[in-house]
C-alpha cells in the first residue's frame, strides 16, 4: 500500500471514530449515561479511540475484500467504565466508604441473620458495659464472670475511683441489672443517696430503710445465720453459731470504736464475749438479745463475766475492769446511735429475695457517726446472710446462690474513727471463699491518705491492690500518677483519664452541657493494657437512676402552688376590696375589687 493510501485510510478512521462517539454520546448509550463536563469529554475521547481502531479494521477489511481476502465483520468494542468511576470532575468517582456499624447479639437472637461466629479484640464475657472508645467493639465484664468463667482475675472484686457526677453508680447499676438476669443476687449494703433503691425495686427485690424514725438494726441479732444454724443442727450448726457469735462481737466492737474514736482494749473484748455467751445461754428461744441486756449483765456481774476480769473476788477490781466498757455502751444507747441500734431489727433481710438494698439515705450528711455505724451494721447483716445461704447449700437444704455486694461512698465510714478500716478489711477480705463478688466505690486515693495512722492508710491502699478489677473515671493528673504507682498505668492512660476530669463547656443558650468524661471509664486488670469504654444508658436505666433528683423541677408542685394562689385571690376578691400594702406604709391601700388591672397584678 502506498503512503498516500495509508494517509487516506487514517483520515477515514478518525472521521468514523468521531461520528460513532458523537452518536453514542447523543444516544446516551455505551455507559455514558449521567456523564457531563470533563467526564463526557474523556469518555468521548476513549470512545473515539475505540472507534478509530474499529474504523481501521473496517477499512482494512474492505481493502482485503477488494484484494480477494474476505474476513468477518469486526466486533465493536464496548466503552470501559471503571468500577469506581473515572477520576476528575464529573467523572462520577466514588471514594472509599466507612465500614458499617457493627452490632452484636446472642446466637439465639441473631442466628438466622448471621449464623457464623467471629472473634473479638475486646472481652465478651459478662455484663455488656459499653463500647470500646478506639474500635467501637462491645466490651463486656463484671467481677463474677471474669473470675468464674473467663479466669481473667484471681479475686472477684472491683474497686472504682472517679470524681463525682461522671457515672460511677450508673455503671454499677448496669452490672446489678445484668448479674440479676443471670441469677446472681445483688446486695447494696448502705445506699446513701439513694442510687440503687429504684433499681432493686424494679428487679422485684427488697428495700430496707434504716435511720431515725425509719427503722433500726439489732446488732446482737444473729439473723439469717442463727436461723440457718438451727435448721442445719449438729456439728455444722455449732460451727455456724460460733461464726455468728464472732460476727456479732466484731459489730459491737465497731460501734464502740465509733463512739470512742479509738479501738477497744483486748481485755474489754474478752469481757464482751463472755457477756454475749452468758446471754445466749440464758435467753429463751424466740427472743433476741438487745444492747440494754448487755448493760444489765455488766451491772449484775455473773461469775462467768467476772472470771475474765481477774477480779479475784474484789468487786472494786471488777468495776475498774468493766466501767470503761459500760460507759461506752451507755454512750451508744443514750447518744446518737441509740434510736437505731437499741431495739429490735425493724425488717430482716429476706434470704430468698432476688435483690436487697439497705437504704440509709434518711441519715443526715453531717451525722458521720450514725452513717458509719449504719453502713457497718448493714454490711455485717448482709454478709451474714451470704454465709447462711452457703451453709444451707453445703448442707443440701437450699440451692447454691452467688452474691454481688456494693459498698458505695467508702470514704465516709473510713473517716468515722480510727480502726474502722480493720472492720471493713475483716468483713471483705474473704469474699472469694464466700462465693461473693464486691464493688467498692470512692472518689480518690486521697480518701485513704486522710486516715489517722500509717497502718490504716496502708490497709486502705490494700483495697486497691487486692482488687481484681480497677475502674477509673475522670481523675486529675496528680491523682492518676499516684494511682499508677499502685496499679501500673502507662503515660498515655494517665493522660486519657486526666482529660476526662475537665469541666463541661459553657452553654451558649443555657442548655445542659455534659462533662467530657461522663460515661467514660478505663478498666485495668493486672498488668494488661487498660480498656477505655463509653457507656450509653438506655431510657429504662435513665428512669431508674438519677442522682440529681433534688435538682429536678417538680412541675406538679409548681402547678399546685399556682392553683392555691389563684383560689386565694378569688376568695379575697369575693370578700371585698383587695388591700395593697407596701413596706413602711401606716395602713393598707384600699382598692376596688372590680379593678381588673389590680386583680391581674395580684394574681
Amino acid at each position: 500500500m502506498s503512503r498516500r493510501s495509508e494517509e487516506k485510510l487514517a483520515e477515514r478512521a478518525d472521521r468514523l471514530a468521531e461520528e460513532e462517539a458523537l452518536r453514542d454520546l447523543a444516544a446516551g448509550g455505551s455507559g455514558l449515561v449521567g456523564l457531563d463536563g470533563f467526564g463526557a469529554q474523556a469518555a468521548a475521547k476513549k470512545s473515539a479511540k475505540s472507534a478509530k481502531k474499529s474504523a481501521k479494521a473496517k477499512a482494512a477489511g474492505s481493502d482485503a475484500q477488494r484484494g480477494g481476502k474476505e474476513k468477518g465483520p469486526a466486533k465493536p468494542r464496548e466503552l470501559y467504565v471503571p468500577a469506581r468511576g473515572w477520576q476528575g470532575a464529573g467523572g462520577g468517582r466514588v471514594g472509599y466508604m466507612d465500614p458499617p456499624t457493627m452490632w452484636r447479639a446472642t446466637t439465639v437472637q441473631a442466628c438466622g441473620m448471621w449464623p457464623f461466629a467471629a472473634g473479638s479484640g475486646s472481652p465478651m464475657t459478662g455484663v455488656p458495659l459499653g463500647q470500646h472508645l478506639s474500635t467501637g467493639a462491645t466490651v463486656c465484664g463484671d467481677p463474677l464472670n471474669w473470675f468464674t468463667r473467663a479466669r481473667y482475675i484471681s479475686n472477684p472484686s472491683l474497686f472504682m475511683l472517679g470524681m463525682p457526677g461522671l457515672g460511677k453508680s450508673t455503671l454499677i447499676n448496669r452490672m446489678l441489672i445484668g448479674l440479676a438476669a443471670t441469677g446472681v443476687v445483688p446486695l447494696v449494703l448502705g445506699d446513701l443517696k439513694p442510687d440503687y433503691a429504684d433499681t432493686v425495686r424494679a428487679l422485684g427485690g427488697q428495700v430496707i430503710s434504716i435511720g431515725r424514725g425509719r427503722g433500726g438494726i439489732n446488732v446482737l441479732d444473729p439473723g439469717a445465720m442463727g436461723e440457718a444454724a438451727a435448721k442445719i443442727g449438729g456439728e455444722a450448726g455449732e460451727v455456724l453459731k460460733a461464726e455468728a457469735h464472732g460476727r456479732v462481737l466484731n459489730m459491737v466492737a465497731a460501734l464502740i470504736t465509733i463512739v470512742r474514736g479509738r479501738t477497744m482494749d483486748d481485755h474489754e473484748q474478752s469481757v464482751l464475749s463472755a457477756v454475749l455467751h452468758h446471754l445466749r445461754e440464758r435467753t429463751p428461744p424466740g427472743r433476741t438479745v438487745l444492747l440494754p441486756d448487755v448493760l444489765r449483765v455488766l451491772t449484775e456481774g455473773p461469775d462467768r463475766v467476772r472470771a475474765v476480769t481477774l477480779d479475784r473476788g474484789d468487786d472494786a477490781r471488777y468495776r475498774d475492769a468493766v466501767d470503761p466498757l459500760h460507759r461506752s455502751l451507755l454512750g451508744i444507747l443514750d447518744g446518737p446511735l441509740g434510736d437505731t441500734f437499741a431495739s429490735e431489727t425493724s425488717t430482716r433481710i429476706d434470704a430468698n429475695a432476688p435483690a436487697v438494698c439497705i437504704d440509709i439515705s434518711g441519715i443526715g450528711e453531717a451525722d458521720t457517726q450514725l452513717t458509719a455505724a449504719a453502713m457497718l451494721a448493714a454490711w455485717s447483716d448482709g454478709l451474714g446472710t451470704v454465709a447462711a445461704s452457703h451453709a444451707l447449700a453445703d448442707a443440701g437444704l437450699a440451692p447454691r446462690r452467688w452474691f454481688f455486694t456494693v459498698l458505695d461512698e467508702l470514704w465516709r465510714p473510713l473517716r468515722a474513727a480510727s480502726g474502722i478500716v480493720d472492720r471493713i478489711d475483716a468483713l471483705t477480705r474473704l469474699n472469694r471463699s464466700l462465693g461473693l463478688g464486691d464493688a467498692k466505690i470512692t472518689h480518690t486515693l486521697k480518701d485513704a491518705e486522710a486516715l489517722g495512722t500509717d497502718a490504716d492508710r496502708a490497709k486502705a491502699r490494700g483495697f486497691v491492690e487486692r482488687a481484681g478489677m480497677v475502674v477509673c473515671a475522670g481523675l486529675p493528673k496528680t491523682e492518676m500518677e499516684d494511682l499508677g504507682k499502685v496499679v501500673g498505668l502507662s503515660r498515655r492512660e494517665i493522660e486519657l483519664v486526666s482529660s476526662w476530669s475537665s469541666p463541661p463547656g459553657w452553654g451558649v443558650r443555657g442548655e445542659d452541657e455534659e462533662p467530657p468524661g461522663r460515661g467514660r471509664f478505663l478498666i485495668k486488670v493486672g498488668g494488661r493494657p487498660g480498656i477505655p469504654i463509653k457507656v450509653a444508658i438506655t431510657d429504662a436505666e435513665r428512669e431508674l437512676h438519677n442522682t440529681n433528683t433534688r435538682w429536678t423541677t417538680n412541675e406538679a408542685a409548681i402547678e399546685q402552688a399556682a392553683a392555691r394562689a389563684a383560689r386565694e385571690v378569688a376568695r379575697l376578691s369575693q370578700d371585698g376590696p383587695l388591700p395593697l400594702a407596701f413596706p413602711g406604709d401606716p395602713a393598707p391601700l384600699e382598692l376596688p375589687a372590680d379593678d381588673a388591672s389590680v386583680r391581674g397584678w395580684t394574681a
